[in-house]
């Protein structure tokens, strides 16, 4: 692997938060212990044993097709919907192996909640985006949907701005709003995690930013998970950072350990811009 690694004069500059990490250390929210994941023949995740912490956010970082969005998806089953994909080993939550058949998958992913790369509003109303999937789980009294629906869009800081018009389409929004609207979505099911795979990717650096200020505060309430590809955004925001190569866990540790003082020499090519 070293001999793909080109020394560079280039170096990433890299800015930590200031802010103190509160949560309780070191209390599992999930686990994966021996994860391969294989699209048919290929073997695109190796071998993949990590905890993933509790009211923590962790970012996954490394060049594209390294893993990491793959990984991500494992954590609630969303690579069962890609046909030809086959997960082994253990995914644990809550003291169990979701990675079992006869694990209910729309309870996993209600408790494990995601949003993608680009923001994907369904065609209803911002009320109906958010209210969509409380009412699919049976939620039927107009009081409680209400109140799910503005308790959700406050969380993902999105209410103020849309109060007046939530019977508007949710098509009508700015993409930084939709991708928020998305987050509120997903909040609404009252999950214990979130994965966001790439949520800024697609957005301008002010909505970029609310993003980032948003998923800081939710890390109260939630375990946030998150891909990245901007290295930056991985010191700015997260508490553990995992880095990702060719399939292979090359690194995880807390985020200033893996930007200040990494263990591999992959790892510290690969974030003082030095990889090859």
């Amino acid at each position: 692997m070293e001999a793909i690694m080109e020394k560079k004069q280039s170096k990433v500059a890299v800015t930590f938060s200031n802010r103190k990490n509160t949560a309780p250390a070191k209390i599992k929210a999930l686990e994966t212990k021996n994860l391969h994941v294989y699209y048919g023949s290929h073997l695109a995740l190796k071998n993949v044993s990590m905890p993933i912490y509790k009211n923590q956010v962790t970012a996954f970082i490394g060049p594209s097709g390294c893993g990491k969005s793959t990984y991500l998806r494992s954590l609630n089953r969303m690579n069962d919907e890609i046909q030809g994909c086959r997960v082994e080993g253990s995914i644990i939550y809550r003291d169990t192996d979701i990675n079992q058949s006869k694990i209910n998958v729309f309870d996993i992913r209600k408790n494990i909640g995601m949003v993608f790369q680009r923001p994907n509003p369904f065609a209803k109303s911002i009320f109906d985006n958010v209210a969509f999937g409380p009412r699919q789980h049976g939620e039927k009294n107009k009081k409680v949907l209400k109140e799910i629906v503005e308790k959700s869009l406050r969380k993902a800081a999105l209410w103020d701005e849309v109060k007046d018009r939530l019977n508007k389409s949710a098509l009508a929004l700015s993409g930084g709003q939709q991708q928020r609207l998305c987050i509120a979505r997903a909040i609404a099911m009252e999950p214990d995690v979130l994965l966001l795979d790439e949520p800024a990717s697609a957005l301008d650096p002010i909505s970029t930013s609310k993003i980032e200020e948003l998923i800081i505060e939710l890390k109260k309430d939630y375990t946030v998970v998150i891909v990245t590809h901007n290295m930056q955004q991985a010191a700015r925001i997260s508490d553990y950072t995992a880095f990702f190569y060719m399939g292979d866990l090359i690194e995880y540790s807390e985020t200033k350990d893996i930007f200040t003082n990494p263990k591999k020499q992959q790892t510290e090519d690969y974030v003082t811009g030095n990889f090859g």
